[in-house]
């Protein structure tokens, strides 16, 4: 019995996997030296390749520009990488080329600032070390006075550290300390509590027979005592209106107080009119006497002249009866020799 190994001729249908191989070893040395030229300008187009792109790389990193040398200095530099941007108004002007650590302790970053973006830097800048919650470590710069002097080469600024995870452990104590006042709170014998009974107090009152009188007034019995207050102002409500109702009757009514009032008054105005007239006459009256008076005025001015005369006269008389008397021969003695008038 024989088998397929034994036969040395393939069948004719079937292609030879060797023969890419036979033809490879039948080539000239021709085509050999053409594969090894191709080749060898592959691996030279990969070396430049690999070349320049390391060349654009350290110039895109800024390798090949002049650069200036700024020292920060900031208590620790968690955070802080080699290849990190110093930012101005968002925009990277710098790169962190060395973290060192200082005699004193302190972190030392040394950036390099670019020489076209160095006029930015001034004398007053301040620089920030920000750390985020979220986010890595940024460096910023902040100008506030661009016509101060430029910041020299090799200067040193000290960073203002913002580290937003610092303030963490006191929001979580302020946090717990609100929890602790909730709980106080919230807790038997706590305000809220409190003020809950009193609100179940006060809802049971109003849902009670009193309504929001019970909750005004305090109790059950001084909300009756207002209802029954409020009947007997309505009783007399009512009775006011019917007294209203007869007042009015008896006022304005056809026989009423009114139009006798109104009548009284027509008589009063005819009265007045006549005593109006009256006084026109007492008027008239009082005129005359004015007159009158005037006269007697002037005749007792007349009179007082008169007596100033009589007056007169009767003093010059007893001057000229002193006289006599003085002169009087027959008198016996003073007294017999004075003249009396009648």
């Amino acid at each position: 019995m024989s088998s397929p190994h034994d036969n040395p001729n393939p069948p004719p249908d079937r292609p030879d996997p060797l023969q890419p191989a036979r033809e490879a070893q039948q080539s000239s040395p021709a085509e050999i030296a053409s594969l090894e030229f191709k080749a060898r300008l592959l691996l030279l187009f990969m070396l430049l390749l690999v070349c320049g792109s390391a060349l654009y790389v350290m110039y895109a990193r800024g390798a090949f520009e002049s650069t200036q040398r700024l020292v920060l200095i900031a208590d620790d530099s968690d955070g802080v990488v080699v290849g990190m941007d110093l930012t101005f108004s968002g925009f990277p002007i710098g790169r962190v080329n060395r973290v060192e650590l200082a005699p004193d302790g302190k972190a030392r970053i040394l950036v390099d600032v670019a020489a076209k973006d160095a006029h930015w830097l001034r004398t007053s800048s301040v620089f920030t070390l920000v750390r985020g919650l979220v986010g890595g470590t940024a460096i910023r710069a902040y100008t506030g006075l661009l016509n101060d002097p430029p910041l020299p080469e090799g200067a040193e600024r000290t960073v203002l550290l913002g580290d937003a995870a610092a303030e963490v452990p006191k929001v979580i104590a302020a946090a717990k300390d609100l929890i602790e006042n909730l709980n106080t709170l919230t807790g038997e014998g706590g305000s809220v509590g409190a003020s809950l009974a009193n609100l179940k107090t006060l809802t049971d009152r109003l849902n009670g027979p009193g309504g929001a009188l019970t909750v005004l007034l305090g109790s059950e019995a001084e909300a009756k005592k207002f209802a029954a207050t409020l009947d007997r102002t309505n009783a007399l409500l009512t009775k006011l209106d019917g007294l209203a109702a007869k007042t009015d009757t008896q006022v304005f009514g056809d026989k009423g107080l009114m139009p006798e009032t109104r009548a009284t008054v027509v008589q009063l105005n005819t009265m007045l009119g006549e005593a109006r007239t009256s006084l026109k006459k007492v008027d008239a009256l009082l005129q005359d006497a004015q007159a009158v008076t005037r006269n007697a005025k002037d005749a007792t001015a007349d009179l007082g002249a008169l007596r100033a005369d009589v007056e007169a006269s009767l003093r010059k008389v007893e001057g000229l009866i002193n006289e006599i008397s003085r002169k009087w021969p027959f008198a016996k003695d003073a007294s017999q020799a004075e003249m009396k008038l009648p």
